[in-house]
């Protein structure tokens, strides 16, 4: 006698679990241009490597004899799996069983994968298709009766935040706590095309605020590129599985760990002759920001991380294979200015070095907050503040880069200057509470209308205060420690970052003192 057939009796419900919705669902999942949930799973982690929990969760039937006659599965599938040969917890709706809303199992398995990345210390991937919620309206008539509503397993969800790296995926159309699902996490990426994100779908918008919209005009990738909802838009599934891949690699599996040391091929030693010329001589032209990071960072490791950031380039890259958090001025958008998306970023970026203990590298070149109607409509001073509020509250290893203006609020706490922070300027920095182009003419207005010649008096005061702002009459009072050829920017840059690492180790790494919010 042998539990034989137990085991088949398993087998034959394992595999009625991985038909999902049948055939003909399956197939209007693939011909809508997505994924199947195990494929997406599948694609993501290494080859063989999956190991599913809870496969046998679902809607049974049973015949008179009380023999299975028909099984459902749980439109969540779960489980642990490797990502470069890295453990994590993965989780996905299975939107070919009931369009990935909540059935009497998917709670259940969603809080689990959510405790087990909490307390097994593993980075969580969410896979985010349909509502995964509390069904659709059509659940309370199959239930009887309605309740008082929660956000099941949001206890784990948001302590994750300071615990575990999350990274989630809205693959398909994404609405209410799906929605919610996707927005909490340190990265999220939307598929362009194939995917939206929105509070209530086409039907309930129509329904409730008389808008007749379809799926993509709602929110779809471009209405969601730019205005913070999601950090990243991804071309196509796989591309977003790469992002994935490429975003947990900087990051340590908890906050319990420090960040994993890459091997490193690119010469710490080299000095990029391109850097040279890369600032213009004439303060008002703009140059691009990203090639400079480049020509720093080991190649290729640039991975921008808040791509809504506009005038502010967020990112996670590497210095002799070390992780770091990267945030730079873009002088082509808002003319560098922070603004209520740079600001964001900045926020985001921080808190997310805060917990999982990587250094940041500053490039600075911020001539302040945004300035203007708009901007004050937009409470730009209220945004800037909470990102600069982040910023001093980081309290990792830090160096900055001045490459060239530092001006008012915003130019005054991109970094924390009230702590060791190794700087570094170039010798096209320019710096004060306000820039000198904007203040002559007030400044010296009873000068100018009383002269004779107001145009050559002009001239001679701008002279006069571009001796004056000169970096090396700062570097004379100690006010700027180094100036140095940009080129050496990677040596020294490189150099440090093993102090801020050996720093790391000598301090037990554990949770941040502030818990990370969305």
């Amino acid at each position: 006698m042998t539990w034989q057939p137990e085991l088949d009796e398993l087998r034959r419900r394992q595999e009625l679990a991985e038909r999902m919705g049948g055939p003909e669902k399956i197939k209007r999942q693939r011909d809508a241009g997505r994924l199947t949930v195990r494929e997406r799973i599948a694609v993501l982690l290494d080859e063989g490597s999956f190991h599913e929990i809870g496969a046998l969760a679902g809607t049974a039937g049973y015949d008179e004899s009380g023999e299975l006659a028909s099984f459902i599965p749980a439109n969540f599938v779960t489980g642990t799996g490797r990502l470069d040969g890295r453990k994590v917890v993965v989780g996905g709706d299975d939107f070919t069983v009931r369009g990935g809303a909540a059935d009497a199992s998917i709670i259940g398995k969603q809080i689990y994968a959510e405790q087990l990345a909490n307390e097994l210390h593993l980075p969580i991937v969410r896979l985010v298709e349909g509502t995964g919620g509390g069904g659709s309206v059509k659940t309370l008539e199959q239930s009887g009766h309605t309740y008082v509503p929660v956000n099941p397993g949001w206890d784990y969800v948001v302590d994750n935040l300071s615990m575990v790296p999350v990274v989630a995926a809205g693959l398909g159309p994404v609405a209410g706590l799906g929605a919610a699902r996707l927005c909490a996490a340190h990265l999220s990426i939307l598929v362009e095309g194939t995917a939206q994100l929105f509070v209530a779908g086409p039907p309930v918008v129509s329904s409730g605020v008389g808008e007749h919209v379809d799926k993509e005009q709602l929110g779809g990738s471009r209405v969601h590129a730019r205005n913070g909802a999601v950090d990243l838009i991804a071309a196509s599934e796989v591309e977003a599985f790469t992002l994935i891949r490429r975003f947990l690699s900087y990051l340590p599996p908890s906050v319990f760990e420090l960040p994993p040391v890459a091997a490193n091929a690119d010469p710490v030693s080299r000095r990029s002759a391109e850097l040279l010329t890369a600032v213009p001589r004439d303060r008002r032209q703009p140059y691009r920001i990203r090639p400079i990071l480049a020509a720093v960072f080991d190649t290729g490791s640039v991975m921008e991380v808040q791509r809504y950031g506009g005038s502010i380039v967020t990112a996670l890259a590497r210095l002799d294979g070390h992780p770091v958090g990267v945030v730079a001025g873009d002088p082509y958008v808002a003319g560098g200015c922070l603004t209520v998306e740079g600001a964001e970023a900045v926020t985001r970026l921080a808190d997310l070095c805060s917990a999982f203990h990587l250094p940041v590298v500053t490039f600075t070149d911020q001539p302040g907050l945004l300035i203007g109607t708009r901007a004050e409509q937009r409470a730009t001073i209220r945004h800037g503040v909470r990102a600069i509020a982040a910023v001093y509250q980081a309290g990792v290893p830090g160096a900055e880069i001045i490459v060239r203006r530092v001006f008012g609020v915003g130019g005054a706490g991109l970094t924390n200057r009230h702590r060791l922070t190794r700087r570094w300027a170039w010798p096209s920095a320019d710096w004060g509470s306000l820039p000198v182009e904007g203040g002559i003419e007030a400044a010296y207005r009873a000068d100018l209308e009383q002269a004779d010649d107001p145009a050559a008096l002009l001239a001679e005061i701008r002279a006069r205060l571009d001796a004056v702002r000169n970096p090396m009459r700062t570097a004379e009072r100690f006010g700027i420690e180094e100036i140095i050829d940009p080129r050496e920017t990677r040596p020294l840059l490189c150099d440090w970052v093993r102090d801020a690492y050996a720093v790391l180790r000598g301090s037990p790494p554990g949770r941040p003192a502030f818990g990370l919010r969305p």
